[in-house]
């Protein structure tokens, strides 16, 4: 059987090869003889990942607590062996459990710590695997895990703000869809069948509401079970959109927001591409690591600037003639070419950026929830004002 492989070289590059064996043991197995740390071993054909070990993966393994355990055990004197004979004693989760049987389990066999935290790709990610393996280069892995829970904690501090200015709209486009939906399929079919037999002549608008109404009353089977349809190949297609990461993309070239996307997109990017080169990373080697982490636009745009760099190009020129670059960036990206200090001047581009954006969250949503609901206060009026107009012509003709 044949299988996909992407692996990391001992120079720290990630390689893709095609390898024949019976299952992924063994293509793991092969991979450990040519000094390669297996990254992902997926079934040619895109039959799934095969390499994948059993567990529900990253959703229920929490790999920022993880580290954090994992630090303040090694900084108090324990091996990493005993580290995890610890971690196991007090966990209580199935999963996080499986995680951790294994990790010892390879540890006692010889392995290298990122090779171990390797053969479980749908864990730990390239990046994760990538900072353990150069820290084990300088035998520093305690401050290798400090530097990741710092990133980790940054990246969650900002999703946590978007996810906070979206709760609200969200909490009103499902309260207005519900009263809508409710409006219509079953308020305006009882106001039809009220108009239907008057004779009297009805505003084009309200004439149109109506005969909406008339078709769900007749055909109430046949309405709703196409809304259904809609609604589930709508959900489909969304998780899909979502998962693809070209939500992202999307976004970006909405008019008004677009440009702060970008920049909350490039913020991750310099502070990712930071902390790897501050771990001793090299530059082309971070960069395809990072090229996992961010939309499909930037990826392309940014294995631009890794051939850029391998052509003999510096980091700043790379991200100038590709686009990641923005003008405060791009200045503190040459001060670090000239002091040697590239990783750091990258992270404190994205704590620039991190800050203008944290506070454009603010004030968009400040001003974007009172406009969101008032328009849906309006569709709502408008809706329960069109059924009740030829009341008032009704009442207008009586007098």
């Amino acid at each position: 059987m044949r299988f996909e492989v992407r692996a990391l070289s001992a120079d720290n590059l990630i390689e893709t090869h095609s390898v024949d064996a019976a299952d992924a043991g063994e293509v793991g197995r092969l991979l450990q003889q040519r000094r390669l740390q297996p990254l992902s071993i997926k079934a040619a054909g895109g039959a799934g990942d095969s390499g994948r070990l059993p567990g529900r993966g990253r959703r229920t393994f929490s790999l920022l607590l993880f580290s954090a355990e994992l630090l303040a055990l090694l900084e108090a004197g324990l091996s990493l062996v005993e580290t995890f004979e610890a971690l196991l004693e007090k966990e209580g989760s199935p999963t996080a459990r499986a995680v951790l049987e294994r990790l010892t389990a390879h540890l006692r066999e010889g392995l290298r710590f990122s090779a171990a935290l390797a053969r479980q790709p749908e864990v730990f990610p390239p990046l994760y695997v990538g900072i353990v393996r150069a820290a084990e280069g300088t035998g520093d892995l305690p401050h290798a895990l400090a530097r990741y829970i710092d990133y980790q904690t940054r990246l969650d501090a900002v999703r946590s703000k978007v996810l906070s200015a979206a709760i609200y709209p969200a909490i009103l486009l499902a309260v207005g869809g519900a009263v809508t939906v409710f409006l219509m399929a079953y308020v305006v079919p009882r106001f039809a069948g009220v108009y239907q037999g008057s004779g009297r002549s009805l505003p084009w608008l309200s004439q149109l509401l109506l005969d909406w109404g008339q078709l769900v009353s007749e055909h109430s089977d046949v309405v709703f079970g196409g809304l259904l349809v809609v609604a589930l190949v709508a959900v489909f297609w969304l998780r899909h959109f979502i998962r693809s990461g070209r939500w992202i993309v999307f976004l970006t070239r909405l008019p008004g927001i677009g440009e702060r996307i970008r920049l909350i997109e490039l913020s991750r990017l310099y502070l990712t591409t930071g902390m790897l080169l501050e771990g001793g990373i090299p530059i082309l080697a971070a960069l395809d690591i990072v090229g996992d982490t961010v939309s499909p636009t930037t990826r392309e745009a940014l294995h631009s600037a890794r051939r850029t760099i391998s052509d003999g190009g510096s980091l700043s020129e790379a991200f100038e003639r590709c686009g990641l670059a923005t003008p405060v960036a791009l200045r503190l990206l040459r001060v670090g070419e000239r002091s040697g200090q590239m990783g750091a001047m990258l992270t404190r581009s994205a704590l620039f950026y991190e800050g203008e954006s944290a506070r454009w969250i603010e004030r968009f949503a400040k001003v974007f929830e009172p406009l969101l609901m008032t328009a849906i206060g309006l569709l709502v009026g408008l809706i329960v004002v069109l059924l009740y107009m030829p009341i008032f012509d009704l009442a207008g003709a009586l007098q």
